[in-house]
This record gives structure tokens, sequence and C-alpha cells, in this order.
């Protein structure tokens, strides 16, 4: 591991760079990841308008933010399985599929959410 000797605030700004290496990684390389980046360019003002209260925007905002952030762990647990090899095999099959699942449950909750909120207001 790179600069394992780094103290204090220069381990944070090696720290920052590795992760903006990483959102750069992730968005040049996953289509998924692009998609959900430029939906929220539109959702996140969206919330910020259509929540009420301070809590309803930061209900509506962090359930949009989950799902990238959800995107981010599957597409590093992707690579991993596609590291060790790309050949069919159970194991690997079963760890991309459940990564999946948890980007699905992302969204899910983010449109529950979504629609908890704001549906009553219709209704």
């Amino acid at each position: 591991m790179a600069n394992q000797n780094a103290k204090g605030w220069r381990r944070v700004v090696f720290a920052f760079g590795y992760s903006m290496n990483g959102l750069k990684a992730c968005f040049v390389h996953e289509e998924a990841f692009r998609q959900e980046i430029f939906l929220l360019i539109f959702f996140i003002p969206l919330a910020l308008w259509l929540g009420e209260t301070p809590t309803e925007r930061a209900l509506l905002v962090g359930s949009l933010l989950i799902v990238p952030i959800v995107e981010l762990l599957n597409s590093a647990i992707e690579a991993n399985v596609d590291r060790v090899g790309l050949e069919r095999h159970e194991l690997s099959g079963r760890a991309k599929d459940i990564a999946s699942a948890a980007v699905f449950s992302s969204i899910a909750f983010c449109v529950v959410n979504w629609a908890l909120i704001l549906i009553p207001r219709w209704v």
C-alpha cells in the first residue's frame, strides 16, 4: 500500500487523492455510475425544491446519494471478482449478483422514501 508512513494531514491528502482516483475510475469505466450521476444532477435540485422542511430535503437528497455510493461498492466487488478470473464460477456469479442486489435495494429504498414523503401531499 502506497504512503503507509504518511501521518496527519499528509495521510488525509493522500486518502482524498485515492478517493478522487476511485470516483474517476468508476465514472470512466462504469456506465451505471455515469447514469446515476447524471440523474443526480436533475434530482438533487428537484429534491431541494420539493422538500418542505430541512428534514424532508435531507431524506430526499440522502436517499439519492445512497444509490451511487452502493454502486461504487458494487463496482469494486465486480472489479475484484474479474481480477481473480474471468471464467465462470458459482461464487463469482453469486458475489456479483449480491452486489447488484444491493444496488437494486438502494434504488428501491430511494423510490419508497420519495413516495412516502411526496405521495401524501397529492392524495
